[in-house]
């Protein structure tokens, strides 16, 4: 497991699962189906869902209202931006914004991606980047 991993709550944990294996190629390393929970990895990153409670849980600090991502965006490596991209379009969804190159300046190196961003069935903000290397500044 890693040091930190986000645990998002959902609405439906079946929906989320069929976007985040059938859609985006997520894999499941285990479930708790009497939790409606579900451990997720994708390429060396992970990623929980539970399925929201009917009642009061103190795992929610308020009442959630879509979309549930505000104000967070989940950054995640991914080995081909075009293919996951071209799959998610196929299954007919939208991308919130298209891939695009950018290099980040990190000290005295300008590290460049390819990234995307689309949201979840819960509108949590999923931005996918490839790694382009680094330059000098």
């Amino acid at each position: 497991m890693n040091p930190l991993i986000p645990e998002l709550i959902v609405s439906d944990l079946q929906r989320s699962l069929d976007f985040y294996c059938q859609v985006l190629g997520f894999k499941i390393e285990y479930q708790r189906p009497e939790d409606k929970f579900a451990f997720l990895s994708y390429h060396g990153s992970q990623l929980m869902l539970e399925e929201d409670y009917e009642d009061e849980s103190p795992w929610r600090v308020g009442p959630l209202e879509r979309p549930f991502g505000r104000g967070m965006n989940l950054s995640i490596e991914c080995p081909d931006c075009e293919v996951l991209s071209l799959a998610i379009e196929s299954a007919g969804l939208q991308l919130r914004k298209p891939i695009e190159e950018r290099w980040y300046r990190d000290n005295d190196l300008m590290r460049g991606q390819l990234n995307f961003l689309v949201l979840d069935p819960d509108g949590y903000l999923l931005r996918f980047n490839q790694s382009l290397g680094s330059k000098a500044v």
